[in-house]
């Protein structure tokens, strides 16, 4: 829960995935696709036997990352890799966690938490993200 009136929103991004799309991917690229764009806590949390409700996995976690690069305002330029972007869930709702690149800009943007908000319905996977950071 955030209190106070010592923190901002730094930054937000949105991103929408068909689910047929990272199937797709899934199908024709596999653990090459997988190994590139997902971390090992990522692919584990995937890990289950139906292929329709992996690839519904993957494809919220690819919004997310798609949505944390869309609030830095980088893409995937300026070396940031695939899985400098981090999406995992323990108990209560998904977290991001940045490594590398994505880290330096976040932390340069004053960017010091994330929160992250995933659905999928009909077809489609989508996630919201915002940058939170404090106030100097």
């Amino acid at each position: 829960m955030l209190v106070g009136a010592n923190i901002v929103i730094v930054a937000h991004g949105i991103d929408i995935v068909d689910v047929t799309r990272v199937s797709t991917m899934l199908e024709k690229h596999g653990q090459k696709f997988i190994d590139r764009c997902f971390t090992q806590i990522e692919q584990d949390a995937a890990n289950v036997q139906s292929l329709g409700m992996r690839a519904e996995r993957f494809a919220a976690r690819y919004a997310a990352k798609e949505a944390v690069l869309k609030a830095l305002g980088t893409g995937l330029a300026g070396g940031i890799e695939w899985i400098d972007i981090g999406v995992s869930r323990e108990d209560g709702p998904p977290m991001v966690t940045l490594q590398g690149r994505a880290k330096e800009i976040a932390e340069k943007q004053g960017i010091t938490e994330w929160r992250l908000s995933l659905s999928h319905a009909g077809g489609m996977a989508m996630a919201s993200v915002i940058g939170i950071g404090g106030l100097p």
